[in-house]
């Protein structure tokens, strides 16, 4: 007998966005740009590596300064936070749309560290640094885009560097990884599990 959705499922309404309605766990960054004399910090929380090549990419608004940014300079630096850095992570989201001044002081008070082949700021001490050039942006989600990038400089913290002869439960024990649950909550992920991928996989 075939099966159907059980009936403690409940059906969504698509005519509206769907996504305040459950939970879904994804990666928190910090995107860096040069917004004419000044630096742009923003979270992002859509984003991921494009494809198992050097790629990644973000989603965006037109109506935010990250994504004017990119399309002028045709750069950007990803910043990922560690767990302790929640609040300056949130604070970076002061200028989102139109910034005035006081939010201009906001970014230039967050500890920062200078990409070193692209004119952009990273969150000092974020576990992982990406420097990216533009790759291609994708407009026509409705209101949002996908920004991607080549990633053509990377810096990991020496502590959140694999070995591959180490303990990884061990490593993210003692190295807790950041995450986003959407919408509106995070987590410190410290505690994970081997994959069981089934005999013979491969990617």
């Amino acid at each position: 007998m075939e099966k159907t959705v059980a009936d403690h499922y409940i059906s969504l309404n698509t005519d509206t966005p769907i996504w305040n309605q459950f939970f879904t766990v994804g990666p928190l960054i910090v995107v860096g740009t040069k917004e004419g004399d000044h630096y742009d910090l923003a979270p992002k929380h859509m984003a991921t590596p494009i494809g198992l090549s050097n790629y990644f990419g973000f989603v965006c608004t037109p109506n935010h300064a990250t994504y004017h940014n990119v399309k002028a300079t045709g750069e950007f630096a990803i910043s990922f936070p560690l767990p302790d850095q929640i609040v300056l992570s949130s604070l970076s989201a002061s200028p989102r749309c139109r910034e005035r001044n006081d939010e201009k002081q906001i970014i230039s008070s967050l500890p920062t560290v200078k990409a070193t082949s692209i004119d952009a700021l990273f969150l000092e001490n974020s576990y992982l640094y990406l420097e990216c050039n533009l790759f291609k942006i994708i407009d026509g989600f409705d209101n949002d885009s996908i920004i991607t990038g080549k990633v053509i400089t990377a810096f990991v913290k020496s502590n959140y560097h694999r070995d591959p002869d180490g303990d990884d439960q061990e490593m993210i024990k003692n190295n807790p990884l950041l995450a986003y649950i959407a919408n509106g909550r995070f987590a410190s992920i410290s505690e994970t599990f081997n994959f069981p991928f089934p005999k013979g996989f491969e990617r």
